[in-house]
């Protein structure tokens, strides 16, 4: 009887063998963000009305500037007013980070993913870290061009603001970090809801409806809520003046990264959990 030989592994079969480590994860995210279709016309809608609707918004309001009473001329913010664009281009990135994740989901994928990558953990913070920055960069290209361009349609028929004014830089750059935070919020409400429909509509809800409903509520609930809610303190981040009953631009950042990081912990701890 003849013995089996065994032949000792060499190292692209060790390679092949070896767990995923955290940078294989990157790279596999990486791909998929990149070459998905949704994702370059969720980016160019996020550009497109963050850059655009902040134009015609800029031109429209210093046109009517003249004619504002004086309320409306002490409460005049050009730095406002060039970002009210970015308001809705919001609603493109959260879309893109509930697709993200849900959309393995519903295609099945997600197991595959899971079997490649058993510390799930690894995947979840991985697609975190790729759209976080992705977001960041786009975010912040799209906020300082439409202040550039929102300043020049106001300049000559309405105060402008120059990016050296106090507070205008960080504004900026705020509105970048608070759409930042946003999609590491909608990857976790995919993760946490799975299917595309219901996070959406919640993500939907955290933006616009609630704050919206809050409105209706009496002075002495609506101040607080006005005041404390994650989406609406970290975006005075991206503000310049401040209104009553809103907190300061770094303390109502840091509320929204708490709102964030406790969905968030939500999230991976249900996905380590349940089945996928």
């Amino acid at each position: 009887m003849t013995g089996a030989t065994i032949t000792p592994a060499g190292p692209d079969d060790r390679a092949a063998s070896r767990a995923a480590a955290f940078g294989d994860v990157l790279r596999s995210e990486w791909t998929k963000l990149r070459s998905v279709r949704s994702t370059f016309w969720a980016l160019i809608v996020t550009v497109v009305l963050g850059i655009g609707l902040g134009a015609v918004i800029s031109a429209a309001a210093a046109h009517g500037y003249a004619k504002s009473s004086v309320s409306g001329k002490l409460s005049w913010d050009p730095t406002a007013v060039s970002l009210d664009g970015m308001g809705i281009a919001t609603l493109a990135t959260a879309v893109l980070g509930v697709l993200y994740i849900s959309s393995e989901y519903s295609s099945g994928m997600i197991r595959t993913s899971l079997i490649a990558v058993p510390k799930r953990g690894r995947v979840l913070a991985a697609k975190s870290l790729i759209f976080a920055v992705v977001t960041f960069v786009v975010g912040e290209v799209t906020s300082f061009t439409a202040f550039f361009v929102g300043q020049a349609l106001i300049s000559g028929h309405a105060p402008h603001a120059a990016l050296g004014d106090p507070g205008v830089a960080r504004a900026m750059a705020g509105a970048g970090l608070a759409l930042t935070a946003l999609a590491v919020l909608s990857v976790a409400a995919g993760t946490l809801l799975r299917h595309p429909a219901a996070a959406i509509a919640g993500m939907i809800a955290v933006l616009f409806v609630l704050p919206a409903i809050a409105q209706a509520l009496p002075d002495s609930w609506r101040n607080p809520v006005t005041e404390f809610w994650p989406t609406q303190a970290g975006g005075q981040l991206a503000s310049v003046h401040h209104s009553a009953h809103t907190l300061q631009p770094w303390p109502g950042f840091g509320v929204m990264c708490l709102f964030v990081a406790i969905v968030y912990a939500i999230a991976w701890t249900l996905l380590d959990r349940r089945d996928a």
